[in-house]
């Protein structure tokens, strides 16, 4: 009778251990885009079912699917499992739940229901418009996430503080996000009026446009939960998730807002902080502010 050797098995047990660490977070990859698809066939089914029932799910869809992309990555580090398939993946996965998801969903939320009521040359040129700022967003989306994986210690425009992390341009994810926040804030219903459909216009339009841009977005890789006390933390937690339940409209579309705006206005300052370091009235260059960048 054969005995086999403890440390081969335990080795054997180990490797076995590993494999399946390495799919933990690939499953939560693969669960975002099964979000994605699911709000693809969402919207679809809302063009000749119950429009607002289908659009206010597909949105909810792509919000859904936020935690499980800034989760896979986090899991794979504290794994130590990361790997170039991995990261393959989740670019897909974003391509189509943060890409082609929410630029579907924004074209037919904002045009394809529009009144006949309206003057038929307008409600045309809107819907033509529509469909090319949403392709644009898509385009931008996917750039946004090609310049990220071929971007190593990027630098934003407007540098920050010394030892934060930002990200160099709006994240897909958070883009995707306001535009469906936008659309469960009216619980689904189609836009209606045309004004309104020019003002979804600018906001695609401006989704896009932050997302190719070199300006710095928060990017809370700083934060670090462990440092905390676990009670507190878990009492944190519940509030947030009760918050996104209970009030899911108002505080999704006012994080979505938030976000946006930070970057612009985190912009605008910085912009403003130069011109007033370079008038002949401004406080001169001898004293640079903390976010200007190393001078050469």
């Amino acid at each position: 009778m054969s005995h086999r050797d403890p440390a081969l098995a335990k080795a054997q047990a180990q490797a076995r251990l590993r494999r399946g660490m390495f799919l933990l977070p690939s499953l939560f990859t693969v669960g975002n885009i099964a979000a994605g698809f699911f709000s693809i066939t969402e919207t679809i089914k809302a063009i000749s079912g119950d429009g607002q029932k289908h659009l206010d799910w597909a949105a909810l869809a792509i919000i859904f699917a936020i935690p499980f992309d800034a989760l896979d990555g986090r899991i794979a580090r504290m794994t130590n499992t990361t790997s170039e398939f991995g990261k393959e993946l989740d670019s897909l996965a974003d391509a189509i739940t943060f890409g082609v998801a929410p630029s579907l969903l924004a074209l037919i939320w904002g045009f394809h229901f529009l009144p006949e009521s309206i003057t038929p040359h307008l409600r045309v040129d809107l819907q033509h418009a529509g469909a090319f700022i949403c392709f644009l967003f898509l385009i931008a989306g996917v750039s946004r996430l090609a310049r990220f994986n071929i971007s190593h210690d990027a630098q934003p425009r407007n540098p920050g503080r010394p030892g934060r992390k930002y990200f160099v341009g709006m994240p897909i994810p958070a883009a995707a996000g306001f535009l469906a926040s936008t659309v469960h804030l009216s619980w689904g219903i189609p836009v209606q009026a045309w004004w309104f459909a020019i003002l979804w216009l600018a906001l695609v339009g401006l989704s896009g446009f932050l997302m190719v841009s070199t300006w710095r977005f928060w990017s809370g890789k700083e934060i670090n939960f462990s440092r905390s006390h676990p009670y507190q933390v878990l009492i944190l937690l519940l509030i947030f998730v009760y918050v996104m339940i209970r009030f899911s409209d108002y505080a999704f579309f006012a994080i979505g807002v938030t976000y946006m705006f930070s970057g612009i206005w985190a912009r605008a300052a910085y912009s403003w902080s130069r011109r007033r370091r370079r008038s002949p009235d401004g406080p001169g260059d001898s004293q640079p502010a903390a976010d200007s960048p190393p001078q050469s």
